[in-house]
């Protein structure tokens, strides 16, 4: 028999009842999420060769770390495929070159010398993934990735420039000394497939070493673009020898007028473009006579009149780039980011 009380019981004596006392949500938690730790994006967009200060991971001694260690990365491997060359020139028997490697022939010498370059492009991508600590495709274009239409609309653009450089080209005379007697079908049309599979590699591996790393790297340091460009078009003329006077302005020319295209259109699918283009060209006319391929001359050896036409076309070429810029509007500045906000992350109070 339970001993039940005749009045009820006060609010007070059940305090945990729900209706005694309802719950409201707190404005404030007790254990608020941590504020965003940095480095913050740089909200501001930037121009191609300012990339590096996008991130807020810049620091003033990873472009200098990754030129260091990209530059000993590349004399490694190439010391390592020159050696496997040499093996494998051994194995099948062919005579010594004068500098001690292998003569593979000269399509097969050729096809070395462009592996040999070529093999710069994915080190660049790893320097761009450390130290840099950027996306890959930062190295490329403002967008992240290689603007394929873009690209297109750029070769087409040089189409006529390079057809006015090679007829201007049999025009000239020739003081090479080559016999300029037909190779034959087979052999070009052979030497064109190996060609056209590796002429865009090397032409592609020089400008994301020159146009891009070390365009961004000094980049990263400075605002005008001129002090950008500058530095790496004489780097760029620098790397392919002394030849004549009007060789090396050429080649000079050349590297201002990649830099700053790559700088107005926000990516290097111009410089590829005129690169790969002027490259085809060179080596395609080699291939077609004799012993053409075995010539070790290169644009810095370039006589005036072919350098002045050779400067003539990368000048029509950025004109023609120049206009369909302004007709197709690629995007030349990084995307804008939005900063979080402060306000939206209390700290964590006691």
């Amino acid at each position: 028999m339970t001993n039940a009380s005749p009045y009820p019981a006060h609010p007070s004596a059940h305090p945990a009842h729900p209706s005694a006392h309802p719950v409201h949500p707190s404005a404030h938690p007790a254990y608020p999420t941590a504020p965003p730790v940095g480095p913050f994006p740089d909200p501001i967009p930037q121009p191609y060769h300012r990339l590096d200060r996008t991130t807020g991971r810049h620091r003033w001694w990873r472009p200098l770390a990754g030129t260091v260690l990209l530059a000993f990365a590349y004399f490694v491997i190439l010391l390592v495929l020159l050696a496997l060359s040499y093996g494998l020139g051994t194995a099948l028997g062919a005579p010594e070159l004068p500098d001690g490697g292998a003569d593979l022939g000269p399509l097969g010498n050729t096809a070395m010398d462009l592996v040999s370059i070529a093999i710069a492009l994915p080190l660049v991508l790893l320097a761009t993934l450390w130290p840099a600590r950027r996306r890959v495709g930062t190295v490329t274009s403002v967008t992240g990735r290689l603007r394929i239409g873009w690209l297109g609309r750029c070769l087409l653009a040089g189409l006529l420039p390079i057809l006015l450089l090679t007829v201007t080209s049999f025009l000239l005379p020739d003081d090479s000394g080559d016999s300029g007697t037909w190779v034959g079908w087979r052999s070009f049309l052979t030497a064109l497939a190996v060609l056209a599979l590796l002429v865009p590699l090397q032409a592609a591996a020089e400008e994301y070493v020159f146009r891009g790393w070390l365009l961004q790297a000094v980049g990263a340091f400075v605002r005008s673009p001129w002090f950008a460009v500058i530095p790496q078009a004489v780097l760029f003329a620098a790397a392919h020898g002394w030849g004549t006077r009007w060789g090396f302005l050429g080649l000079l020319v050349n590297g201002l007028v990649a830099g700053l295209l790559t700088i107005r259109t926000g990516g290097l699918e111009a410089a590829i473009a005129l690169h790969v283009l002027n490259n085809l060209l060179a080596f395609g006319a080699s291939a077609a006579v004799v012993d053409g391929l075995s010539s070790d001359e290169t644009a810095a050896d370039a006589p005036w009149a072919l350098a002045l036409t050779a400067i003539v076309t990368d000048l029509l070429y950025a004109a023609i780039v120049l206009w369909f810029a302004r007709r197709h509007q690629p995007q030349r500045l990084s995307a804008p980011t939005t900063p979080p906000d402060p306000r939206a992350h209390p700290a964590r109070t006691a």
